[in-house]
């Protein structure tokens, strides 16, 4: 069990997406089917809704709360989001999505998961459990 800093409360359990670059949901991210969609992410071509993302930070403009907010609405938000470093636009959006986030993790957390790998996230516990 990882522990982590609670941002936005709730709890989710599902298939981990990683990168090890920041995202931007602003222009980075389709908010209609979820997929990276910025040709210079990692991620790109790649579906995150339905999905654990794992970060280490976002970037870009402060509108990337409200794209987060709209996938929620259009149901193609990710199911939590496990961030090294919560900045102000994604926790933003993850507290007005309703989407469970933590931070800090007191663990590498980015070398210890793959994707695809099972992960429960208790927001209220700021807890990451690894399932597999």
């Amino acid at each position: 069990m990882v522990k982590s800093r609670k941002i936005s409360k709730g709890h989710a359990k599902g298939e981990v997406i990683i990168t090890r670059d920041p995202i931007s949901f602003l222009g980075g991210v389709d908010p209609k089917t979820g997929d990276v969609v910025d040709s210079k992410h990692d991620l790109h071509g790649k579906k995150i809704s339905g999905k654990i993302l794992v970060i280490p930070s976002g970037k870009g403009s402060t509108v990337g709360s409200y794209v987060i907010y709209q996938m929620a609405k259009n149901e193609t938000a990710p199911l939590a989001i496990i961030a090294l470093e919560a900045e102000p636009i994604i926790a933003t959006g993850a507290i007005m999505a309703g989407i469970p986030m933590v931070d800090r993790p007191d663990a590498p957390i980015l070398d210890m998961l793959k994707d695809g790998e099972m992960v429960e996230v208790d927001a209220d516990s700021g807890t990451v459990t690894i399932l597999n």
